[in-house]
């Protein structure tokens, strides 16, 4: 991807907030909660890329919602919340469809998230909108509570 902005300042995967989720009283799948590694807040439009893998198994963009502010977003519909804003303070869920959730344990859970840094633009670039992108990606093991 060539040059990426990181600013890793604290863990973006938040410690203890892996759980399975219920859904008309049924474990409907699993959710964990997310910071931004950055200094800034975002708005939702400039997600680039958002995936997970628990288990080192690739979840499906159509099992992913991202919750914030009281609202679910499919993958597919980030790119269009340009009034959603994301502080750096509040926590992000994500959540993940899966039947049954996931076993009490550890799972190694990855999360891939890119954004588009808006008032950044890369380097001696000469396409339009062309911006240096924020690496908010992490890797833990977490426990299922």
């Amino acid at each position: 991807m060539g040059l990426q902005m990181r600013i890793h300042l604290r863990d973006i995967l938040q410690k203890n907030s892996l759980r399975n989720y219920y859904l008309r009283g049924r474990v409907e799948g699993f959710q964990f909660d997310v910071l931004l590694a950055n200094y800034r807040g975002h708005f939702l439009s400039t997600i680039e890329q958002l995936e997970v893998s628990i288990n080192d198994q690739p979840v499906p963009k159509k099992d992913i919602l991202f919750c914030l502010n009281g609202k679910e977003f499919i993958v597919d519909d980030l790119k269009n919340q340009s009034n959603e804003f994301w502080t750096i303070a509040t926590p992000a869920t994500i959540k993940v469809r899966k039947p049954g959730g996931l076993e009490k344990g550890s799972h190694k859970v990855t999360l891939t998230l890119i954004l588009r840094n808006p008032y950044l633009p890369k380097p001696g670039s000469t396409q339009p909108h062309d911006y240096i992108p924020i690496n908010s990606s992490d890797e833990q093991h977490m426990e299922l509570c």
